[in-house]
């Protein structure tokens, strides 16, 4: 699996019972996101969701935007995971069915985890805020995945193009979600055509020299 992220915590849990109450601080972050969106959100309501008290809340995170980065973090770590389980299967396919897999995984946890449409990896909040080291994230922990796979190392040129394709995908699926609530297949078809035609260029073609055997 991909390194693990560092969500910012005013402090690690220690002992499984913190680690659980941290676990259910996100949990009802992501519930309450869905329900009324992040403009609604508040600690206090977090907490009250979570039944823990509020300095529970305080004792991690120092407020709402810091707890909604940090469960963009769980989700780019479960998704990593999720990833690197589906990769980790003998198939006997190509760099293509890598592609396929991690779009997959993507659009699965769209449209069944918790707060992961308006969070995802955490680019999206607040509103119109950068998402460079979002998106450069993720890039890295997909290219790390993709080049293990492939048995190659993940060099400049892989991991430009994973950006690239980070950034492309981002945009289409974002497309393809507004324009239906479980995204419009046909945009979601063009997409990994897209992915696909790009990365053949990449991947297709012979080593770096310095990575050649």
């Amino acid at each position: 699996m991909g390194r693990v992220s560092q969500p910012p915590l005013r402090r690690r849990p220690v002992q499984r019972r913190s680690a659980d109450r941290l676990a259910r601080i996100l949990d009802a972050c992501a519930a309450l996101l869905d329900e009324s969106g992040y403009e609604q959100l508040s600690t206090r309501a977090v907490a009250v969701r979570a039944g823990v008290p509020i300095g529970s809340v305080y004792r991690f995170f120092g407020n709402k935007r810091a707890l909604v980065v940090a469960l963009g973090h769980r989700n780019l770590d479960a998704y990593a995971d999720r990833v690197s389980q589906r990769l980790a299967a003998p198939s006997g396919e190509g760099w293509g069915a890598a592609i396929d897999v991690m779009l997959d995984e993507y659009l699965a946890m769209k449209r069944t985890c918790p707060g992961f449409t308006l969070v995802d990896f955490g680019a999206q909040l607040p509103v119109g805020a950068p998402v460079d080291g979002v998106h450069h994230e993720v890039a890295d922990r997909l290219g790390e995945l993709l080049a293990s796979h492939l048995g190659r190392e993940p060099d400049t040129e892989l991991r430009r193009a994973v950006l690239v394709c980070v950034e492309a995908a981002d945009a289409l699926l974002q497309l393809a979600f507004r324009s239906r609530p479980g995204g419009d297949e046909a945009i979601i078809a063009e997409t990994r055509r897209l992915l696909r035609t790009y990365l053949s260029d990449v991947l297709d073609a012979p080593a770096p020299r310095e990575n050649r055997a």
